[in-house]
């Protein structure tokens, strides 16, 4: 069970994101808020979308489907942010317009083949494991390089940027160091391609260490929608 959308999280959280915009001496206007609408139902996210809300992320594949579909109607940019298992990039390519997890250089070439010629390029990030756990998804640092010029020579693919997941910690010195890190890897493969302008990071629990380190882009869940019940 999920609890409905409360407008009032929307309202401050955009309270929060202006608060340590200002303090970064960054416009509000610089940050991205990706609502991440995992789980939560279509009538959720149209709540969200009447709040002025556009922009949303989706982990689970037919759950996402089945919500573009049910909200085609309104003019949402749908950004990809789970795995990608090989034989699920078709329906990725068909039906997104951002994919901020790649993470292997078969994933790329098969978003790549698969993305219809009537749709514009598909934007993606490459999912770095900033922390270096086994357990979480990530290229590497060592292989950055080498995906990123991969992806940058496919036709139907936009590099846009980085994205990354952080491991889980409540100490703001950590939270920034690991941020300061992505940062450094954003701005130095900004050198090799000038044209990526994204840095996905922060989500709700660590938003402002991420915008303080330069994030363009929070990825939101339980702030706007609440904690999953059940």
């Amino acid at each position: 069970m999920t609890q409905p959308l409360s407008k009032d999280n929307i309202t401050k959280l955009l309270k929060r994101v202006r608060i340590r915009s200002q303090k970064s001496q960054k416009a509000e206007s610089d940050i991205i808020l990706l609502a991440v609408s995992k789980t939560r139902p279509a009538d959720d996210v149209r709540a969200a979308y009447d709040c002025g809300l556009t922009q949303f992320g989706e982990n689970y594949l037919q759950e996402a489907v089945d919500k573009i579909t049910d909200l085609a109607d309104l003019p949402i940019t749908w950004h990809f942010i789970g795995p990608i298992q090989s034989n699920k990039t078709r329906p990725i390519a068909e039906h997104f317009q951002w994919v901020q997890s790649i993470e292997r250089p078969k994933i790329a070439r098969r978003l790549n083949e698969q993305r219809p010629d009537s749709l514009p390029p598909l934007q993606v990030c490459l999912q770095v494991n900033i922390s270096s756990e086994q357990s979480k998804s990530g290229v590497s640092l060592n292989e950055l390089d080498e995906l990123a010029a991969l992806v940058d020579e496919l036709p139907r693919l936009q590099l846009r940027g980085l994205m990354a997941i952080p491991a889980a910690t409540d100490s703001e010195s950590e939270q920034r160091a690991t941020f300061a890190a992505l940062r450094k890897a954003f701005e130095q493969l900004k050198l090799k391609h000038p044209q990526i302008d994204t840095l996905s990071m922060g989500m709700s629990g660590d938003m402002e260490s991420a915008i303080a380190e330069g994030s363009t882009m929070v990825r939101i869940g339980t702030a706007i929608f609440g904690p999953r019940q059940g």
